[in-house]
């Protein structure tokens, strides 16, 4: 994994995750640039898998590849799934789901460092 995209990616999800939050507590649901916000992310997320593949395919292994390939996968999954629950939710509850979408792709990628790196378990 590339550091420096991993470490945008998180900085990017965390101030998303914030304004949602903030949104969710103004009692605001979410608008068509929120989710324009996050379909950026969902494009870097994109990246990073991309990223990965390659280096994977190129010989490198992570510590417990089957487990890597199953975060890459869902870090992919988790902030549509957001989107979609934000979007059906025309409530606070909505800009809660799509916040709590955004605060979970951090723990996602510092996982995948973790097995990246040989460190995690």
């Amino acid at each position: 994994m590339v550091g420096w995209l991993a470490g945008t990616l998180i900085a990017l999800s965390l101030v998303g995750a914030v304004w949602f939050l903030v949104l969710a507590a103004r009692d605001k649901p979410i608008q068509a640039v929120h989710l324009l916000s996050m379909a950026v992310l969902e494009a870097g997320l994109l990246i990073q898998v991309i990223v990965a593949a390659v280096l994977l395919a190129g010989g490198h292994e992570a510590q417990e590849q089957g487990t890597f390939i199953g975060y890459l996968a869902g870090s992919l999954v988790v902030l549509p799934v957001g989107a979609f629950l934000a979007v059906g939710e025309r409530s606070k509850w909505g800009s809660v789901a799509a916040g709590v979408a955004c605060l979970t792709v951090p723990v996602v990628i510092l996982r995948m460092q973790d097995l990246w790196s040989g460190t995690g378990v």
